[in-house]
């Protein structure tokens, strides 16, 4: 074997127990070194492959497969490795698969959590580089869903220890009067879309534990004067709704280790007609700070129903001529 076809290839784990991917005694790995003509070397989460380069794309494509499948089921057994490797054809895009992979934000028992559109790539990505993101777009781009996912993944790789989801209480053009019941009562129905996103994203019986332990805190944006919020993922929902002060008060509670994404359709604003909404005013006030990224989705990255869009572009157009004759 020549030097010059050696190649070294990265794998990392994340969100799998290495015990449950490797095996007892590392019996998995084992198993996977006889069948592959590659040296694989186990380091904590991660997996270096080493050898011949169509021989390291092959090891590397069966691999990430196994990945997939140790996420969905919790681990692998000798029989799975050996059904992956025998229904590997050796012809798909490594490239392609490596990308997969790397884009996967969260699995889920059912599925996984990845972006799908070239703005939500760009939310992603925008995320990975800054402490602070603004993600600012229409309904159903996944602005509050990719947000949960991507605080979720931070505390499953312990580099955060808790989330905090808030929401300003502002009724959406409805009066809903006195509610009854305790505070939690009274606000639960403004937070519902965060423990919607949990539900789909956290096996029940976890998440009631982490809400329980307040590893993951939901609370209306309210409840956050006077906190300092330390180790922390925090996000802002519907932060369209939250006035230039409450703004303000929400981006200086963050502590040490601590990260914010804050999300919001500035073409919804619930408030009072005289009351300033602080994600419009923060795109002026904060736009050319390091570390602090303003995305923007668009139609385009709708993934709801196939109408949204539709409606989205009716609304847009229904705006636009109003104003021209406005004038």
């Amino acid at each position: 074997m020549s030097v010059e076809s050696l190649q070294e290839r990265k794998i990392i784990l994340r969100g799998i127990d290495p015990l449950g991917f490797f095996g007892t005694q590392d019996k998995n790995l084992k198993v996977l070194e006889s069948v592959l003509d590659t040296k694989i070397i186990a380091r904590g989460n991660e997996i270096i492959l080493r050898g011949q380069s169509s021989e390291t794309e092959n090891a590397e494509r069966i691999i990430t497969e196994l990945v997939h499948m140790a996420n969905r089921n919790g681990m692998i057994t000798p029989d799975d490795i050996e059904t992956v490797v025998r229904l590997s054809d050796g012809h798909v895009s490594i490239q392609k698969e490596t990308d997969t992979l790397n884009s996967i934000i969260l699995y889920t028992k059912h599925d996984y959590i990845k972006p799908k559109t070239e703005g939500q790539k760009k939310y992603y990505e925008a995320t990975k580089k800054n402490d602070i993101v603004c993600s600012i777009g229409p309904a159903g781009t996944g602005k509050t869903y990719l947000s949960v996912a991507i605080a979720l993944s931070y505390l499953r790789d312990k580099i955060v220890d808790r989330i905090v989801l808030c929401r300003p209480a502002v009724e959406a053009g409805e009066n809903l009067g006195f509610l009854p019941g305790d505070y939690r009562e009274k606000v639960d129905p403004y937070l519902r879309p965060l423990y919607d996103a949990l539900y789909d994203m956290v096996p029940l019986e976890k998440l009631k534990k982490h809400l329980d332990a307040n590893i993951i805190e939901i609370a209306p944006l309210a409840f956050m004067r006077g906190r300092t919020l330390n180790n922390s993922f925090v996000i802002l929902d519907e932060a369209q709704n939250s006035t230039a002060a409450q703004m303000k008060m929400f981006l200086t509670r963050l502590g040490a280790n601590s990260r914010a994404i804050i999300t919001g359709d500035i073409t919804q604003i619930d408030l009072p007609v005289k009351a300033d909404s602080g994600l419009v005013q923060i795109q002026e006030v904060l736009k050319n700070i390091d570390g602090i990224d303003f995305v923007y989705l668009t139609e385009k990255d709708v993934v709801r129903h196939h109408l949204i869009k539709k409606i989205i572009k009716a609304y847009e157009s229904y705006q636009v001529n109003h104003n021209k004759k406005s004038k």
